[in-house]
């Protein structure tokens, strides 16, 4: 082997190293800092554990986080359950009192991530920069929920499921009514005891 071969190996072998290891740090959900951040609901109905996506939607994550440190979602419930379609939670009590929030945060739907089975994304009215608390679980891909264009922006995905889709199938389940206030309110309810934050 001559020398000029010799060296088109080394330098073939040094860029595909140098191509997998960015291929390798950009499949991660970590933020700024290289940490990857989990979020575990605790319900009365079990737990759900969510990988977040602070490199895609750094303000909603830290928003989500705020709101879980503060012991803000503890005792607060899913309170809008519609079967395949989405759970809902994080802004009122059980008896019905909707808490008050943090001023609203920038949408972060033109993040290229889809509202796909599994995925937390934060819950909004019309105005496309009005999330605060609330949050939804997609039980089944609701890829119409994602942002099109800035006249139909959709809602922000910030994290996917990794473990307790057993439970979401069970929240989905639960037997809903109108409580004279809210449509599909569940009859019994389903408690966030707390949300911890790992990273």
């Amino acid at each position: 082997m001559d020398f000029k071969n010799v060296i088109f190996i080394i330098l073939t072998s040094i860029v595909l190293l140098t191509s997998f290891a960015g291929c390798t740090e950009n499949s991660t959900n970590s933020d700024e800092t290289g940490k990857i951040v989990y979020a575990t609901i605790q319900t009365n109905y079990g737990n759900m554990t969510f990988e977040l996506y602070p490199d895609k939607a750094p303000i909603t994550v830290e928003n989500f986080k705020t709101y879980a440190e503060s012991g803000f979602y503890e005792g607060t419930i899913f309170h809008r359950v519609i079967s395949d379609f989405m759970v809902q939670g994080g802004g009122f009590t059980v008896n019905g009192t909707k808490k008050e929030t943090l001023d609203p945060i920038k949408n972060e739907a033109d993040n290229g991530l889809s509202n796909k089975r599994g995925t937390i994304a934060m819950a909004r009215t019309s105005v496309v920069d009005s999330a605060t608390s609330q949050f939804f679980i997609n039980t089944v891909d609701n890829s119409f929920l994602d942002y099109q264009d800035d006249s139909n922006y959709g809602y922000a995905v910030f994290g996917k499921m990794i473990d307790g889709f057993d439970v979401l199938d069970e929240i989905e389940s639960v037997e809903t009514a109108n409580n004279g206030q809210y449509q599909n309110w569940p009859v019994e309810d389903v408690i966030i005891e707390k949300v911890i934050i790992e990273e």
